[in-house]
């Protein structure tokens, strides 16, 4: 029998399945910047301020759209359109039609192998949110390319 992510289309999977797409990089924690002209997306290595660095997660996943007001939750509607999520993610990939990565905890059976295949930003983000005051301390944290 074929797992579900490759037998079912997004829109019909259980709350269940869509959250175990999440392979835990926790690039979508990070805060990205859009140049206005070209619409380009500029990655930072600045995490929301509940982004745990050394677990990759959300210390607060259950309440982080409450405290975080630009928090955005992916679901399957949504996820069709969010230009920024990145191009390693489950979401995307499956919204594209793509085959997860050996990597991904659903196809390797576990939860390291993001971290260990340097996929994930654990222990590479270099402030929090709310450690800058302004838009432009941002710009000191710019990253070359995607994390």
């Amino acid at each position: 029998m074929e797992p579900f992510w490759k037998s079912k289309p997004l829109l019909a999977m259980s709350d269940a399945e869509w959250e175990s797409l999440c392979d835990g990089c926790g690039k979508c924690c990070l805060a990205k910047l859009e140049d206005e002209d070209t619409g380009e997306i500029l990655w930072t290595s600045v995490a929301c301020r509940l982004f745990d660095s050394a677990t990759c997660r959300c210390s607060d996943y259950s309440g982080r759209l409450a405290r975080i007001p630009d928090c955005v939750q992916l679901t399957p509607e949504n996820v069709f359109e969010l230009g920024w999520l990145p191009s390693t993610c489950a979401y995307r990939l499956l919204a594209e039609g793509k085959e997860l990565a050996w990597w991904h905890p659903l196809v390797s059976g576990d939860p390291e192998t993001v971290h260990k295949a340097g996929i994930s930003v654990r222990g590479r983000t270099s402030a929090h949110e709310d450690e800058l005051s302004e838009p432009e301390d941002y710009l000191a944290h710019l990253l070359e390319s995607e994390p």
